[in-house]
């Protein structure tokens, strides 16, 4: 600082106002600052003269050099509030900030400075402060505007304020581009008037009013094939997407009509039974799609648009596991290998959902989470300024739909989907801050829906003035036809003969579908097979041994908790005869075997890595510092990868990512873990629009193994019941597996069954895990346990079985109960009693009961015993599978708590009590002879 003239612009006027602060009290500035300006001697008080690019600006215009300043700060921070973004003409909301006045400016004032005392340079049509704000304006003020003030990173600010002003993103397009835009604006438009003129009343959820979404998508993906990215995943809502799914997606139009001419006015009952079984399909504007863009590569760019139901925002978390999966390589040992420039994930948004479901803030958290980042996402808000009928106002408590955004520090670009240039400019602005940065970036794309919610619905009976608006105002392509049209680049004879030329395209699709060229594809046969009988090969005593060995070995520089040390090490003594395999370690040898065999693993969940109840601890802290150490990435024989994590706080947007990753990553075993099990309520929209149903309407595989904490502890209402009756409700069609084991060698062998089934029968797989079992002795197991045998999905009670002829009573159970009643003292006593554990509750064993059944000849009575209340758990599901298949002379019934509307009691008397009361029942008879025959 010792020759201000090195000073420019703003920066130049700040130091002269420290100066004039200075020279009225020298204790007025810094220490540092001080000591410059007493060693400084300016050339005269009179005539003091700095630089500005070159021009000498006089002393007396610090204050409007500062004020100057001021204005272009306040414009580039707060010009979103100014900025024209509506296209039915709504007034900017404004702000006081923008205006010259406000800081004591008049035009004439800034039309003495230099452009440079607001950071801008002298250029064609700019050769003063004023002109230097008028273009600033143009740029933040416009049909576009940004918001980057909550972007934490200086450098990452820097970087987006030069990119709003950069002719690489700022372009002018040519002719022969101009003409191209309009050219696809017009298929995009087209494309809606034919499908509403052709299908009149039908759903479709037209685009119209934020049409360039289409050529929005196209730019990204341009750029993307630049970037060298391979994969291109795309979640969207149904709005627009049958346009996407024909444009971006290159779905043929004839395969659309099709399914229009198939859809029956029950919009919500596609053809279903025509299909085969265990496939319904769905809507139309449900359906995904996946297609590769060579575009004269060696390898061409994939493009997916992941299937959605009507649940908005829900596919969010779902496009991001897939991207995380895409983007990982798993054949190695060890953590997984990722290329974040591999997949590109876009998010398009509603503008009322985005703000309004919360699945969306739980997507935003995920995206700086280690196990769960993907490389930065583009978000795209498809703002029609309305939600159902809902106006704003009304449906959120923030200023732009987009505000939430900003808590997360995601830059936000606002722009009007009226001007396609605009538009283009957003994106390749955001889609190059990924590229550079790999973080977030939201682009608002405000426009308007010329339709109601869907074509069968009203909207002025709710907007009567907004849509006396809509039906004059003119469309995106009109409007562009007429720009080019008074450019001179297109004649309204060109862009009539573009209208002309889609819809006789559209014409000729139609032909097609009518002779059966857009037919919907059949169901393939492997969709019809159900589960088969799948048996994995049995793991020798040697390999165990070695893998044991192995997970109880760390570097001898690394410290773990020597109480957890002692703990993991009892383990070591386990594979004895006198076993003592518990859970946790069952669970960790079945891991180590899957990796072994080559086959890649991910678990997550709440507090994943120890374990809710301690039992796991698949990775060590050291007491000496942050390392930690995970000994199943050790495994001298691995084949592929192990990666565990800790989730967030979240239910529906983890489990989303994890159905996400499992759909893409069909070679991986992918599990996630409830801290309880009924925790998972949360995401019961993933549970049952995609985990139980996604094979069914959409063909999507997955194998997600939920593990699902379960069973009555006396831990009140929230930590008992994994809601079990919810997961047997939405089984149909072989669609997945619902355990509930009860020792720890079961678990160990539905594992390697589910990692085998990936290859050759791929299902979603439940499992009750347990709390109290997890140490239990009788639930504990042997080496033999784990290298003879298989998943038994009935076990039957070998006491019994030495004595069959004198039972009376087969009581089946699973889970937890099955461990109480079999080691109740009772037990001994109840000599015509058998205790059947029913391991696989779904599909229904009913092959293996019937054996079971047909070892007890003289048994009269089948009861279904069960921790939960009556109305709960398995028994609505249980009741009437017995029912078939038991002996007319036979009984069947159940012993529970009674039926309640909370799964468990909330103190531990009554809790006592009711378990106390369960066991008792279950081994007193309800039967007595008489006549020859047993009776009540």
């Amino acid at each position: 600082m010792d020759n201000l003239e090195t000073f420019y612009g703003p920066n130049a006027g700040y130091v002269l106002e420290l100066y004039e602060r200075y020279k009225h009290d020298p204790a007025a500035v810094d220490a540092a600052t001080r000591a410059i300006f007493d060693a400084w001697e300016p050339r005269s008080d009179e005539q003091l003269l700095y630089k500005t690019g070159g021009e000498p600006v006089q002393t007396q215009d610090v204050s409007r050099v500062v004020a100057a300043s001021a204005l272009a700060h306040a414009i580039r921070e707060r010009g979103h509030l100014g900025a024209h973004l509506d296209p039915l003409g709504r007034e900017p909301l404004g702000d006081p900030a923008l205006l010259p006045q406000t800081h004591g400016l008049r035009d004439e004032d800034l039309a003495q400075l230099p452009p440079t005392v607001i950071g801008g340079h002298a250029s064609e049509g700019v050769n003063n402060a004023l002109d230097a704000v008028r273009a600033l304006r143009a740029m933040y003020s416009g049909t576009i505007s940004y918001e980057f003030d909550q972007v934490k990173s200086s450098d990452e600010r820097g970087w987006l304020r030069d990119a709003v002003g950069l002719s690489l993103y700022q372009r002018t397009p040519s002719a022969d581009i101009a003409r191209k835009l309009l050219k696809r604006i017009t298929q995009v438009e087209v494309f809606e008037r034919y499908l509403q003129q052709t299908f009149p009343g039908q759903k479709r959820f037209s685009i119209e009013g934020t049409d360039t979404l289409v050529p929005m998508l196209d730019e990204i993906i341009s750029g993307a094939i630049d970037s060298e990215t391979k994969e291109v995943i795309i979640g969207m809502a149904h709005r627009g997407r049958l346009n996407v799914l024909a444009h971006v997606l290159e779905k043929p139009y004839a395969a659309i009509l099709a399914e229009f001419a198939h859809a029956k006015h029950e919009e919500g009952v596609p053809l279903t039974d025509s299909f085969g079984f265990g496939w319904t399909g769905d809507v139309k504007y449900h359906l995904g799609a996946e297609n590769v863009l060579d575009e004269g590569r060696d390898v061409g760019l994939k493009v997916v648009l992941a299937p959605n139901p009507s649940h908005l925002e829900f596919v969010n978390p779902v496009v991001e596991g897939m991207s995380r999966a895409a983007q990982e390589i798993r054949s190695v040992a060890g953590s997984p290998l990722q290329d974040v420039d591999d997949t590109l994930p876009i998010l398009i948004h509603g503008d009322a959902a985005f703000p309004g479901e919360g699945v969306v803030a739980e997507t935003l958290n995920l995206w700086h989470l280690r196990g769960y980042w993907v490389g930065g996402t583009i978000h795209i808000i498809l703002n029609n300024q309305l939600g159902f009928t809902t106006v704003p106002e009304d449906g959120r408590s923030t200023l732009f739909a987009s505000d939430l955004a900003k808590g997360f520090g995601l830059p936000i670009i606002h722009v009007n989907a009226d001007d396609p240039v605009a538009c283009l400019t957003a994106v390749r602005i955001a889609h190059a801050y990924r590229d550079h940065f790999h973080k977030d970036i939201l682009v608002d794309l405000v426009g308007y829906r010329r339709w109601g919610h869907n074509e069968g619905d009203e909207p002025a009976f709710t907007q009567p003035q907004m849509y006396s608006i809509i039906r004059s105002h003119p469309t995106v392509r009109e409007l562009y036809a007429q720009r080019l049209e008074r450019e001179g680049l297109v004649s309204r004879e060109e862009a009539e003969a573009l209208v002309k030329e889609a819809f006789a395209v559209l014409e000729q699709a139609k032909r097609d579908a009518d002779t059966g060229a857009g037919h919907i594809e059949e169901a393939k046969n492997e969709e019809q097979n159900g589960f088969h009988q799948e048996t994995p090969p049995s793991v020798s005593a040697e390999r165990i041994e070695t893998l044991n060995a192995e997970l109880l070995t760390w570097p001898k520089t690394f410290s773990p908790n020597p109480k957890l040390a002692r703990t993991l090490q009892r383990r070591a003594n386990t594979l004895g005869p006198e076993g003592g395999i518990d859970w946790g370690q069952a669970e960790a040898l079945a891991f180590a075997s899957i990796l072994v065999d080559g086959t890649p693993i991910r678990l997550t969940g709440q507090d994943a890595e120890r374990g809710t109840f301690s039992h796991r601890h698949a990775v060590l802290h050291s007491q000496d510092g942050d390392e930690v150490y995970v000994p199943l990435c050790h495994l001298a024989e691995a084949q592929a990868s192990f990666s565990i994590y800790n989730s967030p706080l979240s239910e529906a947007g983890a489990l989303g990512f994890e159905y996400g990753y499992s759909v893409q990553a069909r070679d991986a075993l992918v599990l996630w873990e409830a801290q309880y099990g009924d925790f998972a309520n949360v995401a019961q929209v993933i549970i049952d629009q995609f985990i139980s149903s996604g094979r069914a309407k959409w063909r999507q595989k997955s194998s997600l193994v939920l593990l699902l904490p379960h069973g009555y502890e006396g831990q009140g209402p929230e930590h008992s019941s994994a809601r079990l009756e919810r997961y047997l409700q939405l089984a149909a069609e072989d669609n997945w597996r619902i355990a509930n084991c009860s020792n720890a060698a079961q678990y160990f062998h539905l594992l390697r069954l589910q990692a085998f089934s990936l290859a050759h029968n791929p299902r979603p797989l439940v499992v009750m895990t347990p709390k109290s079992l997890l140490r239990h002795p009788f639930a504990s197991s042997r080496l033999q346990d784990l290298t003879e045998g298989s998943f038994q999905k009935v076990i039957d009670d070998h006491k019994a079985r030495a004595q069959a002829d004198k039972i009376k009573r087969l009581i089946l159970c699973s889970g937890r109960i099955a461990i109480d009643l079999l080691t109740n003292e009772k037990r001994e006593q109840a000599d015509e009693i058998a205790i059947i554990r029913v391991e696989q509750l779904y599909p229904f064993p009913e092959e293996e009961l019937k054996q079971v059944f047909a070892r007890y000849p003289n048994a009269r009575e089948v009861i279904w015993v069960q921790e939960e209340p009556r109305n709960m758990g398995a028994w609505n599901y249980m009741f009437p599978r017995l029912t078939q298949f038991v002996k007319q002379s036979m009984e069947v019934g159940v012993v529970s708590r009674p039926e309640h509307s909370s799964p468990a009691a909330g103190f531990w008397d009554l809790y006592e009590a009711e378990q106390a009361q369960i066991i008792a029942e279950a081994f007193r008879s309800r039967l007595r002879l008489s006549g020859g025959k047993y009776v009540r």
